[in-house]
C-alpha cells in the first residue's frame, strides 16, 4: 500500500530530478520551444517542495491536490497548467483515503493523463509530454520500474516525430530530430516515483 509519505517523497524525488536535469531541458526547449522548460520546472518543484514542508496533507490524494495547484501558480508558460492538471486530477481520483494500490494510482493517473489530454488537445504520437506518459500508465500498475523504463523509451521516442502540438509545432518539419521536452520532464515525474517505491520499484500491492 501506498501511504502519504509515500507521496511527499514522490514529489521530493521529482523535485530533486527536476533541479538536476533542468540544464537540459532548457536545452531540449532552446530546440524547438523557448529556452524556458528548465527553469519553469525547477521553479515549479521548488515550490511544491516548500509547501509540503509547511503543510502537512492528510492523504495521498491531498499530497497531489496541493502539488497540482501551487504548479499551476507557480509555473510558466503551458507546463504549469498542464502539470497542475495532472497532479490536481490524479489527486481528485485518489479521494480521501489514507492509502492508495498501486493499481489506484495507476488508476488515478491515467485519468490525470486523459486531463491533460483534453486540456491540451494532444494524442499520442503528437510530440507532446503524453509520448511518455501514456506507456507508462499502461504498465504501472505491475511496476514502478517498468512504467520508468516505459516513460524514457517514449520519451526518446519523440525525436524522430513531426511536433503537432504546442510551441513546436510552429517549426513543422524542423521540430523532427529533436526530442520533445515535456516528454523529457514527464518521464522524470515517473521516474522519481520509481525512486520514491525504493529498490524493489514497486507495484502490485
Amino acid at each position: 500500500m501506498l501511504d502519504t509519505d509515500f507521496f511527499r517523497r514522490w514529489m521530493a524525488a521529482t523535485a530533486a530530478a527536476v533541479d538536476r536535469e533542468a540544464d537540459r531541458l532548457t536545452e531540449l526547449d532552446a530546440a524547438i520551444g523557448d529556452a524556458d522548460h528548465g527553469s519553469n520546472m525547477r521553479r515549479g518543484f521548488a515550490a511544491v517542495s516548500d509547501v509540503l514542508e509547511k503543510e502537512a496533507p492528510a492523504a495521498p490524494g491531498a499530497v497531489l491536490t496541493l502539488a497540482g495547484r501551487h504548479l499551476i501558480s507557480t509555473v510558466g508558460g503551458a507546463s504549469g497548467p498542464l502539470y497542475g492538471t495532472l497532479l490536481r486530477r490524479t489527486g481528485k481520483a485518489l479521494g480521501d483515503a489514507p492509502e492508495v494500490t498501486s493499481d489506484q494510482l495507476a488508476e488515478a493517473l491515467g485519468a490525470g493523463v486523459a486531463a491533460v489530454a483534453q486540456l491540451g488537445g494532444a494524442q499520442a504520437g503528437d510530440k507532446t509530454m503524453l509520448d511518455a506518459l501514456l506507456p507508462a500508465v499502461e504498465v504501472l500498475g505491475g511496476s514502478f520500474g517498468e512504467a520508468r523504463d516505459a516513460a524514457l523509451a517514449g520519451a526518446l521516442a519523440t525525436v524522430p516525430l513531426l511536433a503537432r502540438k504546442g510551441r513546436a509545432s510552429y517549426l513543422g518539419e524542423r521540430s523532427i530530430g529533436h526530442q520533445d521536452p515535456g516528454a523529457a520532464s514527464a518521464a522524470l515525474l515517473v521516474g522519481a516515483l520509481a525512486e520514491a517505491a525504493g529498490p524493489n520499484g514497486g507495484g502490485g500491492a
